[in-house]
């Protein structure tokens, strides 16, 4: 018992008290004491529960401390990956810039090939002529020499002809291939679409001299003139081209006779809304994948033959850039549509 307690009790017991007061009086002591201890005990364990508190609170401050830097230093690291990654992607997307400017060079050198054939047969012909006038007029044939004129003159309109068009082709290219100022221009759309059509189907034709498919061109005369980076757009349908005629070209090497490879064109104003439609009779897309034919670096060709940009950067021009829509429509083995949507 404690002592003050005992002491107490004692004081108690040698009291004058009566038994009954004394006995109570013992009992209350005894109660008091006993209750004392239970609150001593408490506060006994209660301390120790503090120190333990105390010294785990500690412990896990000292690991915070630890995992607040090794998160920081994540971070670091992932911010500086994340830098890596995007100097990447901007060296890829350059790239894919370059290889789509290669197969438009490519494209212009095959369509410029023929007015400059004109030009050559021409100007040899005139050559041939001018000196077949030579002897006429010292022969002093005078309406020989005039009808060699006028086919001379009739060859120089022609060689002016073609000669305007290889300018045109140039003309394009160069609009395609500068960077531009990015800004939004009223543009003749179908004109654009029948351009790289053809630039498309003559680029595939200089990498594969035996390629051959057929073109179909649907232009709303209708259409009007709408506001886009042309530079952009025009990049846009070059991938789109290029993808149609190489999905014709992989689908005739494994069809019979029977079949046609065929690239298709159709502009539609509805709605408001200018829609243009690229498609293509070749293999098509696997539905499995369709979902990710627009994310960056995905692609179905073989290892070497596709960054898997030209889609994810079309998508982002036609949705973020011009606030369109491009969309898909497959079935594999029989054809791909995309579906380009622009407001006017």
């Amino acid at each position: 018992m404690n002592p003050q307690f005992q002491y107490i009790l004692d004081l108690i017991q040698q009291s004058q008290l009566s038994d009954a007061d004394r006995t109570a009086l013992e009992n209350a002591v005894k109660e008091a004491d006993k209750q004392y201890e239970i609150i001593n005990f408490k506060l006994d364990r209660t301390e120790k529960v503090k120190r333990t508190t105390a010294i785990l609170l500690e412990e896990t401050i000292a690991e915070l401390e630890l995992k607040r830097k090794a998160v920081e230093e994540s971070n670091d690291a992932l911010q500086k990956s994340l830098e890596e990654l995007k100097a990447a992607q901007q060296q890829l997307i350059q790239s894919e810039k370059m290889a789509s400017l290669g197969e438009l060079t490519a494209g212009i050198a095959h369509e410029i090939q023929n007015p400059l054939n004109f030009v050559n047969n021409f100007s040899d012909v005139s050559k041939e002529l001018l000196d077949e006038m030579k002897v006429e007029l010292e022969k002093g044939n005078m309406e020989d020499a005039r009808e060699i004129a006028n086919d001379v003159i009739q060859n120089l309109e022609k060689i002016l002809h073609h000669g305007k068009r290889a300018d045109s082709i140039v003309k394009g290219m160069l609009q395609h291939s500068r960077s531009g100022s990015g800004e939004k221009e009223l543009t003749d759309l179908n004109n654009l679409v029948d351009e790289c059509l053809r630039l498309s189907y003559h680029g595939m034709r200089a990498k594969d001299k035996s390629f051959n498919a057929k073109t179909d061109s649907s232009l709303d005369a209708g259409l009007p003139q709408i506001k886009i980076v042309s530079q952009d757009i025009g990049r846009v349908l070059l991938n789109l081209f290029t993808n149609a005629f190489y999905s014709v070209l992989q689908k005739k090497k494994n069809a019979d006779g029977n079949y046609e490879p065929l690239v298709s064109a159709k502009t539609i104003l509805e709605s408001g809304k200018v829609k243009i439609i690229v498609e293509d009779n070749g293999i098509g897309i696997p539905q499995r994948v369709i979902e990710k034919i627009f994310q960056p670096f995905f692609t179905t060709k073989p290892t070497g033959e596709g960054t898997g940009l030209g889609l994810s950067m079309s998508y982002d021009i036609i949705t973020k850039g011009h606030n369109g829509e491009l969309q898909v429509e497959t079935k594999e083995g029989e054809f791909a549509r995309f579906t380009i949507i622009l407001p006017i």
